[in-house]
């Protein structure tokens, strides 16, 4: 009998351990000079082409996101910086791909408000001082348990293009 307690007093402890996770998650993103949201994708992801830099398209994946504050979110996502980004591909990259309705998401970067309610900048900044404009931002998917994934947005092959 004790067991069944003990099993019943983790399972409840498993939602505030998600929440302090993400507490955490926040005060991280705060440091990084971004803006926290967490939600649920409602659309997307979708590609969506982009301007040359040096020779390098710089497209972007769309998709909306429910945030848990009830707030539809454009959320604009470099593609360079995906993972998995392959130079002048034309589709949503790796692992981007894999994000689907329903998903839930974590990203710290910075908010935009105009045509759109949205956040941008969810990707890494090459090293660079955060500053509110250029945050270290990024996009982790969220699991069952609440905990969140590895940096989506840290590939920083092309960092070479916005030299500091």
């Amino acid at each position: 009998m004790p067991r069944v307690y003990l099993a019943t007093a983790l399972l409840l402890m498993l939602p505030s351990a998600a929440r302090a996770d993400q507490t955490a998650d926040a005060a991280q993103c705060q440091q990084a000079a971004g803006s926290f949201l967490t939600g649920t994708v409602t659309d997307g992801p979708s590609f969506r082409s982009g301007k040359p830099l040096h020779g390098v398209y710089l497209s972007h994946t769309h998709l909306t996101l429910r945030g848990d504050d009830g707030t539809s979110y454009d959320v604009a996502i470099d593609d360079v910086f995906a993972n998995g980004y392959r130079r002048n591909f034309r589709g949503v990259p790796a692992p981007l791909n894999a994000i689907h309705v329903g998903d839930r998401l974590e990203l710290c970067g910075q908010p935009y408000s105009g045509g759109d309610v949205g956040i941008h900048w969810v990707h890494t900044n090459c090293g660079a001082t955060p500053t509110p404009d250029k945050p270290d931002g990024w996009v982790r998917a969220i699991d069952a348990n609440g905990n969140a994934g590895d940096n989506m947005e840290d590939n920083q092959a092309f960092c070479r293009l916005w030299p500091n």
